[in-house]
């Protein structure tokens, strides 16, 4: 019979602790996504919850600086939802996206520099670094 993480995490005194913390921030996140303005539902987030003590990241400071100003309304309706709130803390803490790659730009080589390159490697005696050369300006994007 399949038992998920889950159960397994249920099963164990100590990871259970760490269950029942996962279960009261979904919760404490949903409670929050649920009260919070429309505009700061996607740029900030509960990120921690100890002893009354919420955490929230904002992706920016204009957000962070709003939430702050806001923080006793939003500790009232927090508090409503079952966990006990007595202040929050806001900090900046942009979101990282995983796997996010930058593309390389194109940086071309000019026809100077591909001239002396040309030059250079024509000069020089066979071996490893004239064929590199070669490759290079095979290879590069050139500069019209």
């Amino acid at each position: 019979m399949y038992k998920g993480p889950e159960q397994f995490l249920d099963s164990d005194a100590a990871a259970g602790k760490v269950m029942a913390h996962a279960r009261l921030l979904l919760k404490l996140s949903r409670r929050f996504e649920a009260i919070a303005p429309a505009g700061f539902r996607s740029s900030a987030h509960v990120a921690n919850y100890k002893s009354g003590k919420i955490v929230i990241h904002a992706d920016n400071g204009a957000v962070a600086a709003k939430i702050r100003q806001m923080s006793q309304r939003l500790c009232s309706e927090l508090s409503k939802g079952g966990a006990e709130c007595n202040v929050i803390e806001v900090k900046v803490q942009p979101r990282q996206i995983p796997y996010q790659s930058t593309s390389s730009t194109l940086k071309p080589l000019s026809a100077v520099a591909c001239g002396v390159l040309r030059s250079t490697a024509e000069t020089m005696p066979k071996g490893p670094l004239q064929e590199a050369l070669a490759n290079l300006l095979a290879r590069a994007a050139k500069r019209e």
